[in-house]
Protein backbone atom coordinates (compact mmCIF):
# COMPACT_ATOMS: atom_id res chain seq x y z
CA UNK A 1 0.00 0.00 0.00
CA UNK A 2 2.87 2.16 -0.16
CA UNK A 3 2.69 3.18 -3.66
CA UNK A 4 -0.93 4.38 -3.27
CA UNK A 5 -0.79 6.03 -0.12
CA UNK A 6 2.00 8.49 -1.15
CA UNK A 7 0.28 9.10 -4.95
CA UNK A 8 -3.17 9.92 -2.77
CA UNK A 9 -0.73 12.07 -0.01
CA UNK A 10 1.03 13.76 -3.14
CA UNK A 11 -2.12 14.71 -4.92
CA UNK A 12 -3.96 16.03 -2.00
CA UNK A 13 -0.21 18.75 -1.61
CA UNK A 14 0.24 18.70 -5.66
CA UNK A 15 -2.96 17.99 -7.71
CA UNK A 16 -4.10 20.46 -10.34
CA UNK A 17 -7.05 22.66 -9.61
CA UNK A 18 -8.95 22.17 -12.82
CA UNK A 19 -12.88 23.06 -12.56
CA UNK A 20 -14.52 19.85 -13.35
CA UNK A 21 -13.30 18.53 -10.06
CA UNK A 22 -15.21 20.71 -7.87
CA UNK A 23 -18.25 18.88 -9.20
CA UNK A 24 -19.74 15.28 -8.88
CA UNK A 25 -21.81 15.97 -11.52
CA UNK A 26 -21.30 13.23 -14.06
CA UNK A 27 -22.18 15.27 -17.03
CA UNK A 28 -19.67 17.38 -16.00
CA UNK A 29 -16.90 15.53 -15.98
CA UNK A 30 -17.79 12.56 -18.91
CA UNK A 31 -17.63 16.38 -21.17
CA UNK A 32 -14.16 17.15 -19.59
CA UNK A 33 -13.04 13.24 -20.04
CA UNK A 34 -14.46 13.53 -23.92
CA UNK A 35 -12.35 16.71 -24.35
CA UNK A 36 -9.16 15.36 -22.72
CA UNK A 37 -9.01 12.00 -24.44
CA UNK A 38 -6.67 14.02 -27.10
CA UNK A 39 -6.25 17.22 -25.92
CA UNK A 40 -3.79 18.71 -23.33
CA UNK A 41 -5.33 19.91 -20.18
CA UNK A 42 -4.36 23.74 -20.74
CA UNK A 43 -6.34 23.43 -24.44
CA UNK A 44 -9.37 21.61 -23.41
CA UNK A 45 -10.16 23.99 -20.39
CA UNK A 46 -11.41 26.42 -22.45
CA UNK A 47 -13.34 23.82 -24.51
CA UNK A 48 -14.92 22.61 -21.33
CA UNK A 49 -16.19 25.84 -20.44
CA UNK A 50 -17.47 26.93 -23.43
CA UNK A 51 -19.47 23.58 -23.62
CA UNK A 52 -20.95 24.02 -20.04
CA UNK A 53 -22.11 28.02 -21.09
CA UNK A 54 -23.36 26.67 -24.03
CA UNK A 55 -25.05 23.24 -22.94
CA UNK A 56 -25.31 23.69 -19.17
CA UNK A 57 -26.64 19.99 -18.98
CA UNK A 58 -27.13 16.90 -21.02
CA UNK A 59 -30.85 17.81 -22.08
CA UNK A 60 -29.54 21.42 -23.97
CA UNK A 61 -26.42 19.12 -25.58
CA UNK A 62 -28.86 16.40 -26.75
CA UNK A 63 -30.99 18.85 -28.70
CA UNK A 64 -28.22 21.01 -29.86
CA UNK A 65 -28.14 20.51 -33.71
CA UNK A 66 -24.62 18.78 -35.10
CA UNK A 67 -23.98 21.73 -36.32
CA UNK A 68 -24.36 23.66 -33.32
CA UNK A 69 -22.09 20.99 -31.54
CA UNK A 70 -19.04 20.91 -34.18
CA UNK A 71 -18.96 24.55 -34.44
CA UNK A 72 -18.34 25.48 -30.92
CA UNK A 73 -16.01 22.17 -31.00
CA UNK A 74 -14.33 24.23 -34.39
CA UNK A 75 -10.09 23.77 -33.72
CA UNK A 76 -9.96 21.22 -31.44
CA UNK A 77 -9.63 18.24 -33.59
CA UNK A 78 -10.75 14.32 -33.91
CA UNK A 79 -14.06 15.39 -34.67
CA UNK A 80 -15.76 12.20 -34.53
CA UNK A 81 -15.02 12.83 -30.73
CA UNK A 82 -17.91 15.85 -31.14
CA UNK A 83 -20.43 13.35 -33.06
CA UNK A 84 -19.81 10.79 -30.11
CA UNK A 85 -20.53 13.19 -27.87
CA UNK A 86 -23.61 14.45 -29.52
CA UNK A 87 -24.76 11.02 -29.45
CA UNK A 88 -24.07 9.79 -26.17
CA UNK A 89 -26.59 12.46 -25.08
CA UNK A 90 -29.01 11.18 -26.68
CA UNK A 91 -28.60 8.02 -25.67
CA UNK A 92 -28.27 9.47 -21.78
CA UNK A 93 -31.90 11.27 -22.35
CA UNK A 94 -33.17 8.56 -23.82
CA UNK A 95 -32.43 6.08 -20.43
CA UNK A 96 -33.64 8.41 -18.40
CA UNK A 97 -30.37 10.02 -16.86
CA UNK A 98 -26.84 9.55 -16.72
CA UNK A 99 -25.79 5.80 -16.20
CA UNK A 100 -24.28 5.26 -12.81
CA UNK A 101 -22.74 1.48 -13.37
CA UNK A 102 -19.37 0.63 -15.39
CA UNK A 103 -21.04 -0.88 -17.37
CA UNK A 104 -24.09 1.43 -18.49
CA UNK A 105 -21.10 4.26 -18.86
CA UNK A 106 -19.48 2.02 -21.04
CA UNK A 107 -22.30 1.59 -23.70
CA UNK A 108 -22.12 5.47 -24.74
CA UNK A 109 -20.88 6.11 -27.73
CA UNK A 110 -17.22 6.99 -27.79
CA UNK A 111 -16.35 5.84 -24.24
CA UNK A 112 -14.20 3.16 -23.92
CA UNK A 113 -12.64 1.36 -20.91
CA UNK A 114 -10.26 4.06 -19.56
CA UNK A 115 -13.24 6.86 -19.80
CA UNK A 116 -15.99 4.60 -18.22
CA UNK A 117 -13.24 3.93 -15.10
CA UNK A 118 -12.50 7.53 -14.69
CA UNK A 119 -16.22 8.98 -15.03
CA UNK A 120 -16.96 5.77 -12.94
CA UNK A 121 -14.69 6.58 -10.29
CA UNK A 122 -14.82 10.84 -10.47
CA UNK A 123 -18.10 10.86 -10.53
CA UNK A 124 -19.63 7.88 -8.84
CA UNK A 125 -17.14 6.74 -6.89
CA UNK A 126 -16.46 3.06 -8.36
CA UNK A 127 -13.41 1.48 -7.56
CA UNK A 128 -11.91 1.73 -11.15
CA UNK A 129 -8.23 1.96 -12.18
CA UNK A 130 -7.38 4.07 -15.02
CA UNK A 131 -4.33 3.76 -17.02
CA UNK A 132 -3.80 6.88 -19.94
CA UNK A 133 -0.16 7.92 -21.34
CA UNK A 134 0.92 9.63 -17.61
CA UNK A 135 -0.56 6.86 -15.71
CA UNK A 136 1.07 3.68 -17.65
CA UNK A 137 4.78 5.83 -17.78
CA UNK A 138 4.34 5.86 -13.89
CA UNK A 139 3.60 2.28 -13.86
CA UNK A 140 6.59 1.44 -16.05
CA UNK A 141 8.70 3.34 -15.09
CA UNK A 142 8.10 2.03 -11.58
CA UNK A 143 7.75 -1.58 -12.54
CA UNK A 144 6.79 -4.53 -10.00
CA UNK A 145 4.87 -3.08 -7.65
CA UNK A 146 1.42 -4.59 -7.36
CA UNK A 147 -0.88 -2.58 -5.34
CA UNK A 148 -4.44 -3.29 -5.06
CA UNK A 149 -7.16 -0.47 -5.74
CA UNK A 150 -7.13 1.77 -3.22
CA UNK A 151 -10.24 3.01 -1.04
CA UNK A 152 -10.65 6.51 -2.77
CA UNK A 153 -10.38 5.71 -6.27
CA UNK A 154 -10.95 9.05 -7.48
CA UNK A 155 -8.55 10.58 -5.30
CA UNK A 156 -6.07 7.69 -6.78
CA UNK A 157 -6.72 8.29 -10.41
CA UNK A 158 -6.56 12.11 -10.31
CA UNK A 159 -3.24 11.15 -7.99
CA UNK A 160 -1.91 8.98 -11.07
CA UNK A 161 -2.84 11.18 -13.86
CA UNK A 162 -1.98 14.41 -12.43
CA UNK A 163 1.42 12.88 -11.07
CA UNK A 164 2.77 11.28 -14.44
CA UNK A 165 1.94 15.32 -15.91
CA UNK A 166 3.51 17.10 -13.48
CA UNK A 167 5.91 15.16 -11.72
CA UNK A 168 6.86 11.69 -13.91
CA UNK A 169 6.94 13.57 -16.62
CA UNK A 170 7.86 12.38 -20.12
CA UNK A 171 11.15 14.34 -20.61
CA UNK A 172 13.13 15.79 -17.85
CA UNK A 173 10.69 13.93 -14.78
CA UNK A 174 11.82 15.35 -11.32
CA UNK A 175 13.47 12.51 -10.15
CA UNK A 176 15.31 14.34 -7.22
CA UNK A 177 12.26 15.26 -5.25
CA UNK A 178 10.12 12.32 -6.47
CA UNK A 179 8.18 10.87 -3.32
CA UNK A 180 8.28 7.38 -4.81
CA UNK A 181 12.20 7.87 -6.28
CA UNK A 182 13.67 5.63 -2.99
CA UNK A 183 11.86 2.39 -4.84
CA UNK A 184 11.47 2.77 -8.48
CA UNK A 185 13.16 0.57 -10.51
CA UNK A 186 13.95 2.75 -13.66
CA UNK A 187 15.41 5.91 -11.14
CA UNK A 188 17.59 3.03 -9.61
CA UNK A 189 19.23 1.15 -12.58
CA UNK A 190 19.41 4.51 -14.54
CA UNK A 191 16.66 4.06 -17.06
CA UNK A 192 14.10 6.69 -16.50
CA UNK A 193 14.57 8.44 -20.42
CA UNK A 194 13.99 4.83 -21.64
CA UNK A 195 10.85 3.74 -20.50
CA UNK A 196 7.95 3.37 -21.43
CA UNK A 197 9.03 1.32 -24.74
CA UNK A 198 7.26 2.63 -27.36
CA UNK A 199 6.77 1.79 -30.91
CA UNK A 200 8.20 4.22 -33.58
CA UNK A 201 5.27 6.55 -34.96
CA UNK A 202 3.96 6.35 -38.30
CA UNK A 203 5.20 8.67 -40.82
CA UNK A 204 2.30 10.82 -42.23
CA UNK A 205 1.12 10.56 -45.26
CA UNK A 206 1.05 13.72 -47.29
CA UNK A 207 -2.07 14.35 -48.79
CA UNK A 208 -2.62 17.07 -52.00
CA UNK A 209 -5.93 18.69 -51.71
CA UNK A 210 -6.68 22.20 -53.83
CA UNK A 211 -9.69 24.68 -52.86
CA UNK A 212 -11.31 26.97 -54.58
CA UNK A 213 -12.67 29.99 -52.60
CA UNK A 214 -15.97 31.07 -55.08
CA UNK A 215 -17.14 34.63 -54.50
CA UNK A 216 -20.07 36.33 -56.50
CA UNK A 217 -22.03 38.95 -55.53
CA UNK A 218 -21.25 38.72 -51.39
CA UNK A 219 -22.00 35.01 -51.49
CA UNK A 220 -19.85 31.85 -51.65
CA UNK A 221 -20.22 28.14 -52.18
CA UNK A 222 -19.41 25.48 -49.83
CA UNK A 223 -20.42 21.76 -49.06
CA UNK A 224 -20.04 19.64 -45.83
CA UNK A 225 -17.50 16.83 -46.11
CA UNK A 226 -19.03 13.27 -46.44
CA UNK A 227 -18.30 10.00 -43.57
CA UNK A 228 -14.99 7.88 -44.03
CA UNK A 229 -12.80 10.45 -44.89
CA UNK A 230 -11.39 13.80 -42.77
CA UNK A 231 -13.16 16.41 -41.09
CA UNK A 232 -16.63 14.65 -41.46
CA UNK A 233 -19.19 16.59 -41.01
CA UNK A 234 -17.50 20.05 -41.34
CA UNK A 235 -17.83 22.81 -44.36
CA UNK A 236 -14.99 23.49 -46.75
CA UNK A 237 -15.39 25.15 -49.86
CA UNK A 238 -15.04 24.20 -53.54
CA UNK A 239 -12.94 20.97 -53.63
CA UNK A 240 -11.45 20.52 -57.15
CA UNK A 241 -8.83 18.83 -59.28
CA UNK A 242 -9.31 21.35 -62.59
CA UNK A 243 -9.04 24.94 -61.42
CA UNK A 244 -11.04 27.11 -63.70
CA UNK A 245 -9.56 30.01 -65.65
CA UNK A 246 -9.35 33.03 -64.11
CA UNK A 247 -8.91 32.15 -60.42
CA UNK A 248 -6.59 33.60 -58.31
CA UNK A 249 -3.87 31.74 -56.94
CA UNK A 250 -3.42 32.95 -53.04
CA UNK A 251 -1.18 30.53 -51.97
CA UNK A 252 0.18 27.06 -52.95
CA UNK A 253 1.65 24.38 -50.91
CA UNK A 254 0.25 25.21 -47.47
CA UNK A 255 1.20 22.76 -44.74
CA UNK A 256 -0.81 21.44 -42.07
CA UNK A 257 -0.60 18.91 -40.18
CA UNK A 258 -2.68 16.36 -38.75
CA UNK A 259 -1.70 13.27 -36.23
CA UNK A 260 -1.48 11.07 -39.42
CA UNK A 261 -1.46 12.99 -42.39
CA UNK A 262 0.52 16.10 -43.74
CA UNK A 263 -2.16 18.29 -46.07
CA UNK A 264 -0.69 20.16 -48.64
CA UNK A 265 -2.96 22.69 -49.60
CA UNK A 266 -2.91 25.54 -52.84
CA UNK A 267 -5.88 28.04 -52.57
CA UNK A 268 -7.67 29.66 -55.07
CA UNK A 269 -9.72 32.65 -54.93
CA UNK A 270 -12.60 33.35 -57.86
CA UNK A 271 -14.86 35.77 -59.17
CA UNK A 272 -16.84 34.98 -61.84
CA UNK A 273 -18.93 37.22 -63.54
CA UNK A 274 -21.70 34.80 -63.52
CA UNK A 275 -22.70 32.39 -61.54
CA UNK A 276 -20.96 29.02 -62.22
CA UNK A 277 -22.97 25.63 -62.20
CA UNK A 278 -21.02 23.92 -58.90
CA UNK A 279 -21.27 19.96 -58.27
CA UNK A 280 -24.13 18.33 -56.97
CA UNK A 281 -24.44 19.36 -52.41
CA UNK A 282 -22.43 22.84 -52.75
CA UNK A 283 -24.71 25.45 -51.58
CA UNK A 284 -24.59 29.16 -51.99
CA UNK A 285 -24.25 31.59 -48.11
CA UNK A 286 -23.26 34.97 -47.28
CA UNK A 287 -20.04 35.37 -47.06
CA UNK A 288 -20.92 36.94 -43.87
CA UNK A 289 -22.34 33.64 -42.82
CA UNK A 290 -19.39 32.24 -42.90
CA UNK A 291 -18.67 32.15 -38.95
CA UNK A 292 -22.18 30.46 -38.41
CA UNK A 293 -20.81 27.43 -40.12
CA UNK A 294 -18.37 24.57 -38.38
CA UNK A 295 -14.99 24.05 -40.72
CA UNK A 296 -11.72 22.29 -40.69
CA UNK A 297 -8.93 24.52 -39.05
CA UNK A 298 -6.99 23.98 -42.34
CA UNK A 299 -10.25 26.21 -44.17
CA UNK A 300 -10.15 28.84 -41.25
CA UNK A 301 -6.38 29.30 -41.35
CA UNK A 302 -6.54 29.59 -45.42
CA UNK A 303 -9.57 32.19 -45.36
CA UNK A 304 -6.95 34.17 -43.45
CA UNK A 305 -4.90 34.62 -46.59
CA UNK A 306 -7.66 35.54 -48.75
Amino acid sequence: MVFSETILRWYAENGRDLPWRGTRDPYAVWLSEIILQQTRVAQGWAYWERFMDHFPTVEALAAASEDEVLRLWQGLGYYSRARNLHTAAKQIVSMGGFPSTLEGIRSLKGVGDYTAAAIGSLAFGLPAAVVDGNVYRVLARYFGIATPVPEAPAAFNQGMMDFGATCCTPVNPACLTCPLQPSCQAFRTGRTELLPVKQAAAKPVERHLTYVYVRFQGQTAIHRRGPGDIWQGLWEPWLTDEVPAGAQSVVKGFKHQLTHRTILADFYLWEPAERPDLPEGYVWIEEAELDAYAKPRLFELLLEKR
